[in-house]
């Protein structure tokens, strides 16, 4: 049974030209110098507000491999205390006890395992797993927040999308440090 109020959201980090990633993984393009006086201010409290808001995140093993990374040079682990699943056939080190690895049919793990379970699923990379859940028709939101920055080769957003999927803009920010957050639907 899946919910009706559910809703599946991609988000990700991208540069201008699309790439989410550099070559070999690259991502510290990310940190960004750049100033848009009129942008809005990014406040922790509403940050944190918002983050409350997510009940589960997906991601592919690279990604969780690089959320690894970052929490070993003392970044932390941004995904909280939130049910983490990690779609992957490896093995893989389990850092907590909120992260579960899942295998099988991408339909049967959305409709049969996350939809019935949680109202705002966030699928937040790679790449891969972005594109194959919107092949699929998975996805209700596309979130990406646009770095001020061409990277020029790497990873794209969605890899092995191969058809084109209709979204409809719904909401658009632009921020101080010249990131521009795009919401968009997707239209069945």
């Amino acid at each position: 049974m899946t919910r009706t109020d559910s809703c599946v959201t991609v988000h990700m980090v991208a540069s201008l030209d699309g790439f989410i990633a550099g070559p070999g993984g690259n991502v510290d393009w990310m940190e960004t110098t750049d100033e848009f006086p009129e942008g809005e201010t990014l406040e922790p409290e509403a940050i944190a507000g918002f983050l409350r808001t997510i009940d589960c995140y997906v991601m592919g093993s690279r990604t969780y491999e690089l959320a690894l990374g970052f929490e070993a040079r003392g970044m932390g682990w941004v995904y909280g205390d939130k049910p983490t699943f990690v779609l992957t056939h490896r093995e893989l080190p389990r850092n907590r006890p909120t992260v579960e690895f899942l295998a099988g049919d991408l339909r049967d793990i959305v409709d049969g395992r996350l939809r019935p379970r949680f109202a705002n699923i966030w699928v937040v990379g790679g790449g891969t797993v972005c594109g194959e859940f919107l092949r699929q028709g998975l996805v209700d939101e596309v979130r990406c927040s646009i770095m001020p920055v061409a990277i020029g080769a790497g990873i794209p957003f969605f890899q092995g999308l191969d058809r084109t999927v209709s979204l409809h803009l719904v909401e658009v920010k632009a921020y101080r440090s010249g990131m521009v957050a795009l919401r968009h639907q997707v239209r069945r």
